[in-house]
């Protein structure tokens, strides 16, 4: 589905709850959104996002002055009913496999806070990013509460209410199928980033709702790229290689846990029509090598950070396939996950550009602070192309209905 030329050039106006570093913020705008209210309370997320629009950034430099405070303080009330998109990543520590899976018994639990701002904005639609550890079996009955929230924002929490409590009601309001008040339309699925371009293996759990009332149609754009296709370039053509100027006495064996997977393709005899999943090496070949602790000229964020160590489960992530999962840590940034890994056993920190690029921020796009902080930063972020090729679908659907009515 395609929109129309009319409404293609037309902004459609969106919220942004949980900015951070700006990436869910960067995919929407590149969608053709436009942000009416940005909302932050981390410091260092919005000094980042001030000093790009300072810069000149597009399409920062036309984003809102961020709201630097607690989401929980926000007044929604000049946006009632005139904002298209609802988007926002709540903070994911309380959910994230890498973190103490407090869930909702962490203070830095903010899921209520989307369904207040779908309630009280009453947009077209929303969307909500989160980690995978979303969907651990032991969050199974809270995600339901998330969703059933999601669903039915009128519904409210009463005051001195388990939360338990509020999820009977909202089931047995479910279940009684009435249409009465606010309601949206929901759905979710894990998303691979990998799987829509991004050089890196990051999955995240993606919750997209359109009210009820526009009766819209939707689905989940399906993977562009895939690890098939990346399997055929290196092990079946070589093209991969040849594309890097690598000789075939320099290339690497195949990795033991993909032999069979390619004898299976070679035995197919067909490549996979997806693109390929793009690899580090893709993404980090024109980039000179960094010197510690000096940036590179003419090159953002582009210092190298010593002291990286490779040890058990941490082990960085190799040159040929998509990065691990970049993180934020809870007691300061994991080096394994955020450390690049050469073929003869050497390791160092990504810069914070590196880094960048693996989660497809723009090259002129600067994170503020020390390593650590950047780091952060952008192991909190939602992947920029990931962001907006679902950004784009919503799109679609919101600006082919505005030219039918």
């Amino acid at each position: 589905m395609k929109a129309s030329k009319n409404n293609a050039s037309r902004p459609l106006e969106s919220v942004e709850l949980f900015a951070g570093a700006g990436g869910l913020a960067l995919g929407i705008s590149d969608a053709g959104f436009h942000h009416r209210a940005m909302i932050e309370r981390d410091r260092w997320a919005c000094d980042t996002i001030r000093y790009n629009q300072e810069r000149g950034v597009s399409p920062v430099v036309n984003w809102p002055t961020p709201y630097q405070g607690d989401v929980r303080d926000f007044d929604y009330s000049p946006y009632e009913e005139r904002i298209d998109l609802v988007s926002g990543g709540p903070p994911c520590q309380p959910f994230s496999i890498g973190g103490k899976h407090r869930g909702y018994r962490d203070d830095r639990d903010i899921f209520p806070e989307a369904a207040r701002a779908v309630r009280e904005i009453r947009p077209r639609a929303f969307l909500f990013e989160n980690v995978r550890g979303l969907l651990r079996p032991n969050f199974a009955e809270y995600f339901k509460y998330i969703l059933l929230r999601l669903t039915y924002p009128e519904l409210v929490r009463r005051a001195n209410d388990k939360w338990t409590n509020h999820l009977a009601r909202l089931e047995r309001h479910h279940t009684a199928g009435t249409s009465r008040g606010l309601s949206y339309n929901v759905t979710f699925r894990a998303l691979n980033a990998a799987d829509y371009g991004v050089p890196q293996a990051r999955v995240r759990v993606v919750l997209v709702g359109f009210r009820a009332d526009l009766g819209f149609e939707w689905s989940f754009p399906e993977p562009e790229h895939t690890l098939d296709s990346l399997l055929w370039d290196q092990w079946v053509t070589g093209e991969y290689w040849d594309e890097h100027s690598i000789s075939k006495r320099r290339r690497p064996s195949i990795p033991q846990r993909f032999v069979s997977r390619v004898a299976k393709l070679k035995s197919a005899g067909e490549k996979p029509s997806a693109a390929r999943w793009r690899t580090v090496r893709d993404v980090l070949r024109d980039l000179p090598e960094p010197t510690e602790r000096q940036e590179t000229k003419g090159v953002l964020n582009h210092w190298l950070n010593p002291g990286a160590r490779a040890y058990t489960g941490h082990t960085g992530s190799p040159f040929d396939l998509p990065a691990k999962t970049l993180k934020a840590g809870v007691h300061g940034v994991p080096g394994g996950e955020n450390m690049l890994a050469h073929a003869d056993g050497r390791v160092r920190y990504f810069t914070v550009r590196e880094a960048a690029r693996l989660q497809t921020f723009p090259d002129n796009y600067a994170l503020e602070g020390a390593w650590s902080e950047a780091m952060r930063q952008l192991g909190n972020a939602v992947p920029v192309k990931m962001s907006q090729t679902v950004a784009v679908r919503i799109r679609e659907l919101l600006s082919n209905e505005a030219e039918a009515a």
